[in-house]
């Protein structure tokens, strides 16, 4: 497994760099803290992560255990490189980065990890998830709608399966929200498919975060 290289988070307002990785090079992938090898939700992240090294993507997660770590390991398997934003003030149960993380990076907060993965990545991934997942679904959503008003090029959102595909349909018509923020996929396959086509992969370079 890789040995964990931590970065310092700096200030809420400032840059961050993560080593080693063009952002245009960068797939945030969303998902849970439950799940367990050999279960079908651990095994589809872990094919995420491994289909996303292999076209030439690092990944960023947050870092924790579950589909989190699945996607994690796929991916270092893959031979890919592997970040992790983790937020320990709002999780000081548990122990850091999973093992598969090659460089943490620890946020203040949930919205501030939530945002960095965001800003530093050029498509995301949901993956099945409870509500936390939800709420990074949510938050790329909307600033798909908000690039989308400004006129400007928005990061490709993928949700993947049918619990966000429900939710996704069903939000858009409870709030009279434009759903095609948000591109419904099957499965990992098709989301990896589709961020290949839309973002291809760049030669990796280190990278600075945008200012909030």
């Amino acid at each position: 497994m890789p040995a964990t290289t931590p970065v310092s988070p700096g200030p809420p307002a400032g840059g961050l760099r993560l080593p080693g990785s063009s952002g245009a090079s960068i797939v945030a992938v969303f998902g849970s803290s439950a799940g367990r090898p050999g279960e079908p939700a651990y095994e589809a992240a872990r094919e995420c992560g491994r289909l996303l090294a292999a076209a030439g993507y690092t990944i960023a997660t947050g870092g924790y255990g579950g589909t989190m770590e699945a996607a994690s390991r796929g991916a270092a398997e893959a031979g890919g490189r592997v970040i992790g934003v983790t937020a320990p003030a709002a999780f000081p149960g548990r122990p850091g980065a999973n093992p598969w993380v090659q460089v943490e990076v620890p946020a203040g907060t949930i919205t501030e990890r939530i945002h960095r993965m965001l800003s530093g990545s050029a498509a995301c991934i949901a993956l099945d998830g409870s509500i936390g997942t939800l709420t990074e679904l949510v938050m790329a959503w909307n600033l798909a709608f908000v690039a989308d008003l400004a006129g400007a090029p928005a990061r490709p959102v993928l949700a993947v399966g049918p619990t966000w595909a429900a939710v996704v349909g069903y939000l858009a018509a409870a709030t009279r929200s434009d759903p095609s923020g948000v591109t419904l996929v099957p499965d990992v396959a098709a989301a990896v498919a589709e961020v290949k086509r839309r973002v291809p992969p760049m030669p990796a370079r280190p990278t600075r975060l945008p200012r909030e």
